[in-house]
């Protein structure tokens, strides 16, 4: 297998079905030996998000493109028949020039998206609190077992998005380490 033919393709998929397209292109390749060497890796981007659901925040992942399987590849014509019909593909994304071809990515493209991908992981600044919280600053637990309970800011991590607070509990301090997500400004 020649490394330079492996390039990446997208899929234009049904939305919502991303995720079972990826899981259904993995069985393939665990039971056919022959797409395992001509597939190598299929991509669903994907961001956590934390969202409030009966009062409790809860962490979702969402697709960051709707609609959309990247997959890395050796695109003979075997292989592209058989992407192409599996269950919820629509069809690989083309330019108008080649309509009879997929187009591959350029790589530099897919390696922009996935450190995209990556830092949107760590969840945008609106939805996972600010990131300037300061040492001495009167907080509240928003989210875990101590929600309701206040404390001061010992510690801030700004790399990790970590924050060190005590908190009283029972009348005597305690230190716990919590996301930027898991408090409030008091």
């Amino acid at each position: 297998m020649a490394e330079g033919k492996k390039q990446w393709y997208v899929l234009k998929t049904i939305s919502g079905k991303e995720q079972k397209i990826k899981e259904m292109l993995d069985a393939a390749c665990k039971n056919d030996e022959r797409l395992r060497e001509h597939l190598f890796q299929v991509l669903v981007p994907t961001e956590k998000v934390f969202t409030t659901h009966a009062g409790k925040k809860v962490q979702k992942e969402r697709n960051l493109l709707s609609g959309y399987v990247f997959v890395q590849c050796d695109l003979d014509g075997e292989t592209e028949d058989m992407l192409q019909n599996t269950t919820n593909v629509i069809n690989f994304v083309r330019t108008r020039e080649s309509s009879h071809r997929p187009e591959p990515i350029r790589e530099s493209d897919i390696a922009r998206m996935l450190g995209a991908a990556e830092a949107e992981g760590a969840a945008p600044e609106g939805e996972d609190g600010p990131n300037d919280f300061i040492v001495g600053e009167n907080v509240k637990v928003t989210f875990g077992p101590f929600n309701g309970f206040t404390g001061e800011i010992e510690e801030v991590n700004r790399e990790k998005r970590k924050l060190k607070v005590m908190v009283k509990v029972f009348g005597r301090k305690t230190p716990l380490e919590l996301d930027n997500s898991q408090v409030s400004r008091e």
